[in-house]
């Protein structure tokens, strides 16, 4: 199973990644965790990556795919993996795209958790309380919500042409929505898919 997990801030990606890599016996492959890696590990692709994020700027597409690249070429992601945070543009799509037919692969499905702006911008901003992020205000969330709509709007109409996109709501308890992404993945294995 080859699947991607999108998501706005504070929609509970990490914690859905995590119980549905787990089901389908997959890693959940998160582009933060991969950055982190690279940074700490001192390779060559973290100290290019590093070097952007210390002038706070974007990683490049071309170093955060071939950071992508060499994690889903580790053999733990031979049977499959569940993206989180990564494609988030168009480019990094056809990226995608590549790495996985030089497997003879393709993605199986892209789960978009949705949610209302209002209670994201309760969440994030109990979270930036809890953990001490004084810059984590209601204006920052809310433009970090305005910029992820814009990335992901394209992305989510790409999949949505390939009928690979189940859009499930991702507030409740963690339980209940992933039951509704794995009733959501259920019902799109039961398409025909185009590519």
């Amino acid at each position: 199973m080859r699947l991607l997990l999108m998501g706005p801030p504070g929609a509970g990606k990490g914690t859905q990644a995590a119980a549905i890599a787990e089901r389908f016996g997959v890693p959940a492959v998160s582009t933060g965790d991969i950055f982190r890696a690279n940074v700490a590990g001192l390779t060559p692709l973290g100290r290019t990556a590093r070097r952007f994020m210390d002038a706070g700027e974007y990683v490049p597409d071309e170093v955060t795919n071939a950071m992508v690249a060499d994690r889903l070429a580790e053999a733990d992601c031979d049977a499959g993996f569940l993206l989180d945070g990564y494609p988030r543009t168009l480019q990094q799509v056809t990226a995608l795209d590549e790495m996985l037919e030089r497997d003879g692969a393709a993605l199986d499905a892209v789960v978009l958790l949705e949610a209302d702006p209002d209670e994201l911008v309760r969440r994030l901003l109990l979270r930036a309380q809890q953990q001490g992020r004084a810059d984590d205000t209601d204006a920052v969330i809310r433009r970090r919500l305005d910029v992820y709509a814009g990335e992901t709007a394209p992305l989510a109409a790409e999949y949505d042409g390939r009928r690979l996109l189940a859009t499930v709501d991702g507030l409740g308890a963690v339980d209940e929505v992933a039951q509704r992404i794995l009733a959501a993945l259920a019902s799109l294995s039961a398409r025909p898919v185009s590519r």
